[in-house]
């Protein structure tokens, strides 16, 4: 949507993500990711951190799912989403403003960590089979199981020199 603000953020998660589902039947995942930035202090010879930010943010859907079973406290991640703001009354009669971040695609950082990646089909995610996890993030070696996640169906002739024929154009 136009005039949304967009923006990725790169931290740390300070606890472990909640998900929960709306009266609708939606799923909602919440969690808090830190963000603090370091700077070199050429006097000292060391880095200082500065101030920490705080960002709530909210998954949905097949994304709230899968961020439940993927990402746990401490995990480094890097997120995208657009930035929104919130005004409610407190119970104490107090009116308050938040900012939020409507998490559209998240990841774990590949900085400090590694990470296996199994991909889920569009049924999978419906009936809520992901099969990636914290611990695991899916089957470490699918060749050895033979299993494929980012391979497609045979719906066609192979173009390639292998067989003499030139690939199609576009």
């Amino acid at each position: 949507m136009a005039g949304e603000t967009i923006i990725t953020i790169v931290g740390n998660l300070t606890a472990d993500p909640e998900l929960r589902t709306t009266s609708s039947g939606a799923s909602v995942c919440s969690f808090t990711i830190a963000s603090t930035p370091r700077t070199y202090n050429r006097q000292t010879g060391q880095f200082e951190d500065g101030q920490p930010l705080f960002l709530r943010c909210s998954a949905w859907r097949d994304l709230a799912t899968h961020c439940a079973q993927s990402l746990a406290k401490g995990m480094r991640v890097i997120a995208q989403g657009r930035l929104q703001q919130r005004s409610y009354q407190a119970q104490d009669g107090s009116n308050r403003t938040v900012l939020e971040l409507q998490i559209d695609d998240i990841g774990p950082s590949l900085r400090y960590a590694t990470t296996q990646v199994s991909r889920t089909s569009h049924t999978q995610a419906q009936q809520g089979a992901y099969t990636g996890g914290a611990t695991g993030y899916g089957n470490p070696n699918p060749t050895a199981t033979g299993e494929d996640p980012w391979s497609t169906p045979d719906n066609g002739p192979v173009y390639g020199a292998a067989q003499g024929e030139e690939e199609p154009e576009f």
